[in-house]
C-alpha cells in the first residue's frame, strides 16, 4: 500500500502511521460512498453519471459570461446616450446662444433705424419750419406797405437788399443820398463827366444807365428813376466795388 501524501508522515511511530493510514482509508471510502448514487452495495458507477457536475459548471460560466457581455454593452449604451444627450444639450446652448447674439443685434439694428427716422423726421419738421418761416417773411414782406417819402423807399430797398443777402445800412444809404441828389428822385447831373460821355447820373443815388443795366436787383423796377429801384442798385453796385454802402463816403 503507497504511503498517505502527509506532511512528516515519515517522522510518526508506528502506532501513529497506522493511525493516519485509518483516517486516509476512511476519507477514501466515504468519497467513493458519495460519488455512487443511492449509496446500495448493487450500485454501479457508470460513464454517463460522472460528467454531469463539469457540464454545470460550463454552462454556469457561459451563462456568466453572457451576463458580463450583456453588461458591457449596456454600459456602453448608456455611455453612448450619455455623449449624445450631452452634445444635444450644447447645440442647444450654442444655438439659444446664437439667437439671443442675432435678436440682440435685431433689435440694436431696430433701434438705430428708429433713431435715425426719428432724426430725419426731426430735420424734415425744422426744414419745414424754416421754409414756412421763410414764406411767412416774404409773404410779410410783399404785404407791407411803405410810406411813398425818403424814409419809405429805404427801407423798402433795406427789406429787398436783405431777401438778397445785399450789404447796408439805412444811416449809409441815407447819408449817400443826401449827398447825391438831396433826397430827389428825379435828379440829374448834366454836367460831369457822365453827362459829357452821355450817360448822366440819374436818381437818388445818381446812377447812370449801364450801373444800373448791370446791378438790377430782380424784382424791381427798370426805371432809373424809381427810388427803390435806383437805391437798391446802387447799393449792390456798392458792395460789390466797396463792401457795402455804408463804406462810400463821397463820389463813387
Amino acid at each position: 500500500m503507497p504511503l498517505p501524501n502527509i506532511p512528516g508522515y515519515a517522522r510518526l511511530n508506528k502506532t501513529h502511521k497506522y493511525s493516519a493510514a485509518g483516517i486516509a482509508a476512511a476519507g477514501a471510502a466515504a468519497i467513493a460512498f458519495a460519488v455512487v448514487p443511492g449509496g446500495g452495495a448493487d450500485a454501479k458507477t457508470t460513464a454517463q453519471d460522472l460528467p454531469n457536475k463539469p457540464v454545470a459548471l460550463t454552462s454556469q460560466k457561459a451563462d456568466a459570461q453572457a451576463h458580463h457581455e450583456a453588461l458591457v454593452k449596456q454600459s456602453a449604451l448608456a455611455d453612448k446616450q450619455a455623449k449624445q444627450e450631452a452634445a444635444e444639450k450644447k447645440a442647444a446652448a450654442e444655438a439659444a446662444k446664437k439667437k439671443a447674439a442675432e435678436e440682440a443685434a435685431a433689435k440694436k439694428a431696430a433701434e438705430a433705424k428708429a433713431a435715425e427716422a426719428k432724426a430725419a423726421k426731426e430735420r424734415a419738421v425744422k426744414q419745414a419750419a424754416s421754409r414756412s418761416a421763410a414764406r411767412i417773411e416774404t409773404v410779410a414782406a410783399e404785404k407791407k406797405t411803405y410810406p411813398d417819402n425818403l424814409d419809405g423807399w429805404i427801407r423798402e430797398s433795406l427789406d429787398i437788399m436783405k431777401q438778397k443777402g445785399i450789404p447796408g445800412s439805412y444811416e449809409g444809404i441815407h447819408r449817400n443820398i443826401i449827398r447825391e441828389s438831396g433826397g430827389n428822385p428825379r435828379a440829374i447831373n448834366l454836367y460831369d463827366i457822365n453827362a459829357q460821355n452821355g450817360v448822366p447820373s440819374k436818381g437818388l443815388l445818381q446812377v447812370i444807365a449801364p450801373t444800373f443795366k448791370t446791378y438790377h436787383v430782380e424784382g424791381t423796377s427798370w426805371d432809373p428813376y424809381d427810388p427803390v429801384a435806383n437805391i437798391t442798385a446802387a447799393c449792390n453796385y456798392a458792395a460789390d466795388r466797396y463792401g457795402s454802402m455804408d463804406n462810400v463816403n463821397g463820389a463813387y
